[in-house]
Protein backbone atom coordinates (compact mmCIF):
# COMPACT_ATOMS: atom_id res chain seq x y z
CA UNK A 1 0.00 0.00 0.00
CA UNK A 2 0.63 3.71 -0.47
CA UNK A 3 1.89 5.78 2.40
CA UNK A 4 -0.20 9.06 2.94
CA UNK A 5 1.81 9.29 6.13
CA UNK A 6 5.44 8.59 6.43
CA UNK A 7 8.01 9.50 9.15
CA UNK A 8 11.85 9.66 8.98
CA UNK A 9 14.42 10.19 12.12
CA UNK A 10 11.71 12.33 14.12
CA UNK A 11 13.56 13.67 17.38
CA UNK A 12 11.47 16.28 19.36
CA UNK A 13 13.50 17.65 22.43
CA UNK A 14 12.23 20.20 25.39
CA UNK A 15 14.55 22.47 26.96
CA UNK A 16 14.97 22.07 30.74
CA UNK A 17 14.96 25.29 32.43
CA UNK A 18 15.95 26.23 35.85
CA UNK A 19 16.73 28.89 38.74
CA UNK A 20 15.31 32.37 39.06
CA UNK A 21 16.53 33.46 35.34
CA UNK A 22 15.40 30.55 33.98
CA UNK A 23 18.60 29.07 32.27
CA UNK A 24 18.91 25.91 29.99
CA UNK A 25 20.20 22.89 32.36
CA UNK A 26 19.76 20.75 29.62
CA UNK A 27 16.75 18.59 27.39
CA UNK A 28 14.25 16.23 27.63
CA UNK A 29 14.11 14.18 24.74
CA UNK A 30 10.34 13.10 24.10
CA UNK A 31 11.17 11.49 20.79
CA UNK A 32 13.98 9.67 19.77
CA UNK A 33 14.52 8.75 16.11
CA UNK A 34 11.39 7.43 14.98
CA UNK A 35 10.38 6.23 12.04
CA UNK A 36 6.75 5.09 10.82
CA UNK A 37 4.50 4.97 7.79
CA UNK A 38 1.02 5.16 7.33
CA UNK A 39 -0.75 3.79 4.39
CA UNK A 40 -3.92 5.28 2.81
CA UNK A 41 -7.55 3.78 4.80
CA UNK A 42 -5.01 1.99 7.16
CA UNK A 43 -4.91 2.75 11.45
CA UNK A 44 -1.87 2.34 13.18
CA UNK A 45 -2.64 2.28 16.91
CA UNK A 46 -0.06 3.77 19.16
CA UNK A 47 0.46 2.36 22.02
CA UNK A 48 2.94 2.57 25.63
CA UNK A 49 2.75 4.08 29.03
CA UNK A 50 2.26 7.26 30.22
CA UNK A 51 5.42 9.45 29.61
CA UNK A 52 6.63 7.13 26.70
CA UNK A 53 6.12 10.37 23.96
CA UNK A 54 2.80 9.31 22.16
CA UNK A 55 0.99 12.35 22.38
CA UNK A 56 4.22 14.46 21.55
CA UNK A 57 4.32 12.11 18.46
CA UNK A 58 1.11 13.09 17.07
CA UNK A 59 1.67 16.59 17.51
CA UNK A 60 4.67 16.55 15.96
CA UNK A 61 3.20 14.41 13.03
CA UNK A 62 0.54 17.05 12.51
CA UNK A 63 3.02 20.13 13.03
CA UNK A 64 0.75 21.65 16.35
CA UNK A 65 4.97 21.48 17.53
CA UNK A 66 7.71 22.51 15.77
CA UNK A 67 9.81 19.01 15.72
CA UNK A 68 13.65 19.30 16.55
CA UNK A 69 14.96 17.13 13.43
CA UNK A 70 13.61 14.72 11.17
CA UNK A 71 10.97 14.56 8.40
CA UNK A 72 6.95 14.12 8.19
CA UNK A 73 5.84 13.79 4.50
CA UNK A 74 2.10 13.45 3.79
CA UNK A 75 1.51 12.21 0.02
CA UNK A 76 5.73 13.12 -0.41
CA UNK A 77 5.75 16.26 0.91
CA UNK A 78 7.83 17.64 3.95
CA UNK A 79 5.58 19.15 6.35
CA UNK A 80 8.34 20.50 8.17
CA UNK A 81 9.74 22.95 5.52
CA UNK A 82 6.00 24.20 5.50
CA UNK A 83 5.33 27.81 7.29
CA UNK A 84 2.64 30.20 7.40
CA UNK A 85 -0.31 30.08 4.76
CA UNK A 86 1.20 27.25 3.10
CA UNK A 87 1.19 25.16 6.55
CA UNK A 88 -2.09 26.26 7.30
CA UNK A 89 -3.40 25.03 3.53
CA UNK A 90 -2.58 21.72 4.13
CA UNK A 91 -4.17 21.54 7.44
CA UNK A 92 -7.62 21.09 5.97
CA UNK A 93 -6.25 17.29 5.19
CA UNK A 94 -5.18 16.33 8.94
CA UNK A 95 -6.83 16.57 12.09
CA UNK A 96 -6.90 15.62 15.44
CA UNK A 97 -9.02 14.44 18.21
CA UNK A 98 -8.52 15.50 21.69
CA UNK A 99 -8.37 13.21 24.47
CA UNK A 100 -10.47 15.81 26.79
CA UNK A 101 -13.99 16.17 25.34
CA UNK A 102 -14.34 18.95 28.19
CA UNK A 103 -11.46 20.79 27.92
CA UNK A 104 -11.37 20.77 24.10
CA UNK A 105 -14.19 22.67 23.24
CA UNK A 106 -14.89 26.36 23.84
CA UNK A 107 -17.59 26.30 26.41
CA UNK A 108 -18.59 29.80 25.40
CA UNK A 109 -19.26 28.80 21.74
CA UNK A 110 -22.74 26.62 20.55
CA UNK A 111 -21.88 23.52 18.86
CA UNK A 112 -23.15 24.47 16.07
CA UNK A 113 -20.49 27.96 15.82
CA UNK A 114 -17.83 24.34 17.16
CA UNK A 115 -18.37 22.76 14.05
CA UNK A 116 -18.83 25.20 11.70
CA UNK A 117 -15.89 27.13 12.52
CA UNK A 118 -13.23 24.34 10.62
CA UNK A 119 -15.18 25.27 7.77
CA UNK A 120 -14.93 28.52 7.92
CA UNK A 121 -11.08 28.58 8.06
CA UNK A 122 -10.56 25.86 5.50
CA UNK A 123 -13.64 27.46 3.00
CA UNK A 124 -14.72 23.96 2.56
CA UNK A 125 -18.48 24.84 1.41
CA UNK A 126 -19.77 27.95 0.43
CA UNK A 127 -20.94 30.33 2.79
CA UNK A 128 -24.56 29.43 2.26
CA UNK A 129 -24.66 25.68 2.53
CA UNK A 130 -22.76 25.62 6.00
CA UNK A 131 -25.66 25.17 8.09
CA UNK A 132 -26.57 22.65 5.87
CA UNK A 133 -23.10 21.01 6.70
CA UNK A 134 -23.23 21.15 9.92
CA UNK A 135 -26.03 19.47 10.26
CA UNK A 136 -24.82 16.56 8.05
CA UNK A 137 -22.15 16.34 10.33
CA UNK A 138 -23.99 15.88 13.74
CA UNK A 139 -26.19 13.08 12.09
CA UNK A 140 -22.63 11.39 10.85
CA UNK A 141 -21.82 11.47 14.12
CA UNK A 142 -25.22 10.25 15.97
CA UNK A 143 -26.28 13.74 17.20
CA UNK A 144 -29.77 15.29 16.69
CA UNK A 145 -29.99 18.59 14.78
CA UNK A 146 -30.90 20.57 18.10
CA UNK A 147 -27.49 19.75 19.29
CA UNK A 148 -26.47 22.93 17.38
CA UNK A 149 -28.21 25.19 19.11
CA UNK A 150 -26.48 24.02 22.39
CA UNK A 151 -23.62 24.71 24.33
CA UNK A 152 -21.49 21.62 25.78
CA UNK A 153 -21.74 21.99 29.19
CA UNK A 154 -25.33 20.36 28.13
CA UNK A 155 -23.61 17.02 27.02
CA UNK A 156 -21.98 13.93 28.27
CA UNK A 157 -18.17 13.33 27.81
CA UNK A 158 -19.38 10.78 25.27
CA UNK A 159 -21.65 13.50 23.16
CA UNK A 160 -18.97 15.91 23.74
CA UNK A 161 -16.54 13.41 22.27
CA UNK A 162 -18.65 13.28 19.36
CA UNK A 163 -18.86 16.43 19.06
CA UNK A 164 -14.65 16.45 18.59
CA UNK A 165 -15.20 13.78 15.98
CA UNK A 166 -17.70 16.02 13.80
CA UNK A 167 -15.35 18.84 14.37
CA UNK A 168 -12.25 16.94 13.04
CA UNK A 169 -14.10 15.75 9.92
CA UNK A 170 -15.68 18.76 8.94
CA UNK A 171 -12.62 20.22 7.03
CA UNK A 172 -12.92 16.86 5.38
CA UNK A 173 -9.31 15.15 5.87
CA UNK A 174 -7.78 12.30 5.04
CA UNK A 175 -5.81 11.44 7.91
CA UNK A 176 -6.87 11.86 11.57
CA UNK A 177 -4.63 11.38 14.75
CA UNK A 178 -6.86 10.25 17.76
CA UNK A 179 -5.24 11.08 20.88
CA UNK A 180 -6.56 8.46 23.37
CA UNK A 181 -10.06 9.31 22.33
CA UNK A 182 -11.87 7.30 25.37
CA UNK A 183 -9.60 7.42 27.89
CA UNK A 184 -11.65 9.90 29.61
CA UNK A 185 -15.01 8.53 29.32
CA UNK A 186 -16.96 5.94 31.27
CA UNK A 187 -16.14 2.55 30.17
CA UNK A 188 -20.07 2.11 29.09
CA UNK A 189 -19.65 5.03 26.28
CA UNK A 190 -16.30 3.97 25.46
CA UNK A 191 -17.36 1.35 22.77
CA UNK A 192 -19.78 3.26 21.27
CA UNK A 193 -16.95 5.68 20.24
CA UNK A 194 -14.63 3.40 18.94
CA UNK A 195 -17.24 1.96 17.55
CA UNK A 196 -18.37 5.12 15.36
CA UNK A 197 -14.60 5.73 14.61
CA UNK A 198 -14.61 2.45 13.12
CA UNK A 199 -17.51 2.88 10.56
CA UNK A 200 -16.36 6.49 10.00
CA UNK A 201 -13.15 5.10 8.65
CA UNK A 202 -14.56 2.74 6.72
CA UNK A 203 -16.98 5.34 5.33
CA UNK A 204 -15.15 8.24 4.19
CA UNK A 205 -11.89 6.22 4.18
CA UNK A 206 -9.60 7.89 6.68
CA UNK A 207 -6.49 6.83 7.65
CA UNK A 208 -5.92 7.04 11.71
CA UNK A 209 -3.35 7.08 14.02
CA UNK A 210 -4.91 5.57 16.72
CA UNK A 211 -3.35 6.58 20.26
CA UNK A 212 -3.83 4.81 23.71
CA UNK A 213 -2.80 3.07 26.76
CA UNK A 214 -5.87 0.25 26.26
CA UNK A 215 -4.54 -2.69 24.59
CA UNK A 216 -8.40 -4.01 24.25
CA UNK A 217 -9.16 -1.20 22.13
CA UNK A 218 -6.40 -1.20 20.38
CA UNK A 219 -6.95 -4.58 19.31
CA UNK A 220 -10.56 -3.62 18.03
CA UNK A 221 -9.48 -0.60 16.00
CA UNK A 222 -6.11 -0.67 14.77
CA UNK A 223 -4.44 -2.96 11.42
CA UNK A 224 -0.96 -2.40 12.80
CA UNK A 225 0.63 -1.52 16.12
CA UNK A 226 3.42 0.32 17.27
CA UNK A 227 4.88 0.19 20.71
CA UNK A 228 6.66 3.37 22.13
CA UNK A 229 9.22 3.02 25.36
CA UNK A 230 10.94 6.43 26.34
CA UNK A 231 10.15 7.94 22.90
CA UNK A 232 11.56 5.09 21.19
CA UNK A 233 9.24 2.46 18.84
CA UNK A 234 10.54 -0.61 19.96
CA UNK A 235 8.20 -3.08 18.16
CA UNK A 236 6.36 -2.79 15.18
CA UNK A 237 3.96 -5.28 14.17
CA UNK A 238 0.58 -6.36 12.85
CA UNK A 239 -2.07 -6.27 15.58
CA UNK A 240 -3.10 -10.03 15.01
CA UNK A 241 0.52 -10.99 15.11
CA UNK A 242 1.27 -8.91 18.27
CA UNK A 243 -0.91 -10.14 20.62
CA UNK A 244 -0.27 -13.71 19.10
CA UNK A 245 3.51 -13.28 19.36
CA UNK A 246 4.80 -10.16 20.76
CA UNK A 247 8.93 -10.55 20.59
CA UNK A 248 9.68 -7.43 22.78
CA UNK A 249 10.04 -8.18 26.77
CA UNK A 250 7.85 -4.74 27.44
CA UNK A 251 5.56 -5.57 24.55
CA UNK A 252 5.10 -9.01 26.31
CA UNK A 253 4.55 -7.42 30.19
CA UNK A 254 1.76 -4.79 28.42
CA UNK A 255 -0.08 -8.50 27.27
CA UNK A 256 0.03 -9.70 30.18
CA UNK A 257 -1.60 -7.13 31.97
CA UNK A 258 -4.86 -7.28 29.55
CA UNK A 259 -7.53 -9.10 30.71
CA UNK A 260 -8.27 -12.17 29.80
CA UNK A 261 -11.52 -14.57 29.63
CA UNK A 262 -9.65 -17.90 29.18
CA UNK A 263 -8.95 -20.14 32.15
CA UNK A 264 -6.77 -22.37 30.41
CA UNK A 265 -4.63 -19.32 29.27
CA UNK A 266 -1.19 -19.81 30.54
CA UNK A 267 1.96 -17.52 31.40
CA UNK A 268 0.42 -15.30 33.82
CA UNK A 269 0.80 -11.03 34.72
CA UNK A 270 4.36 -10.02 34.74
CA UNK A 271 5.22 -6.73 37.04
CA UNK A 272 7.29 -4.89 35.78
CA UNK A 273 10.21 -3.54 38.90
CA UNK A 274 11.17 0.18 39.10
CA UNK A 275 9.46 2.99 37.03
CA UNK A 276 10.43 4.14 33.56
CA UNK A 277 14.04 5.95 33.44
CA UNK A 278 14.46 9.46 33.25
CA UNK A 279 14.35 11.14 29.72
CA UNK A 280 16.92 13.52 30.50
CA UNK A 281 18.96 10.74 31.66
CA UNK A 282 18.36 7.88 29.79
CA UNK A 283 20.62 4.37 30.64
CA UNK A 284 23.54 3.13 28.35
CA UNK A 285 22.20 0.43 26.13
CA UNK A 286 18.52 -0.63 25.59
CA UNK A 287 16.67 1.80 27.30
CA UNK A 288 14.27 -1.44 28.65
CA UNK A 289 17.40 -3.30 30.40
CA UNK A 290 16.86 -1.79 33.97
CA UNK A 291 13.56 -3.43 34.11
CA UNK A 292 13.75 -6.07 31.54
CA UNK A 293 13.31 -9.88 33.13
CA UNK A 294 15.78 -11.27 30.68
CA UNK A 295 18.22 -7.76 30.34
CA UNK A 296 21.74 -9.45 29.78
CA UNK A 297 25.42 -7.74 29.82
CA UNK A 298 25.15 -6.82 25.75
CA UNK A 299 21.52 -5.04 26.98
CA UNK A 300 23.52 -2.81 29.04
CA UNK A 301 25.76 -1.79 26.53
CA UNK A 302 24.81 -1.95 23.12
CA UNK A 303 21.12 -0.10 22.07
CA UNK A 304 19.56 -2.41 19.94
CA UNK A 305 18.33 -0.83 16.30
CA UNK A 306 14.23 -1.86 15.05
CA UNK A 307 15.28 -4.48 12.41
CA UNK A 308 12.44 -6.86 10.56
CA UNK A 309 12.24 -10.25 11.46
CA UNK A 310 11.71 -12.91 9.24
CA UNK A 311 7.98 -13.44 10.66
CA UNK A 312 7.43 -9.46 9.09
CA UNK A 313 7.18 -8.08 13.09
CA UNK A 314 10.00 -5.18 13.82
CA UNK A 315 11.74 -5.11 17.24
CA UNK A 316 14.24 -3.47 18.70
CA UNK A 317 16.11 -6.23 21.08
CA UNK A 318 18.63 -8.37 21.64
CA UNK A 319 16.51 -11.13 22.08
CA UNK A 320 13.30 -10.88 20.40
CA UNK A 321 10.54 -13.42 21.71
CA UNK A 322 12.66 -14.67 24.41
CA UNK A 323 10.86 -13.80 27.09
CA UNK A 324 7.27 -15.13 25.47
CA UNK A 325 8.50 -18.33 24.59
CA UNK A 326 10.04 -19.25 28.07
CA UNK A 327 6.17 -18.45 29.70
Amino acid sequence: MTALVKVEGLRKEFPVRRGLLQREQGSVVAVDDVDLAISESECLGLVGESGSGKSTLGRCILRLIDVTSGSIYFRGENLVSLRGEELRRRRREFQMIFQDPYGSLNPRMRVGQIIREPLEVHDVVPAAERNRRVLELLDLVGLPEDAAQRYPHEFSGGQRQRVGVARALAPEPQFIVADEPVSALDVSVRAQIINLLMDLRQRLGLSLLFIAHDLAVVEQIADRVAVMYLGRVIELSDTEDLFARPQHPYSVSLLSAVPEPDPHRTGGRIVLPGEVPSPMNPPKGCAFHPRCPIAEERCRNEEPQLRRLDSGQSVACHFPGKLESSR
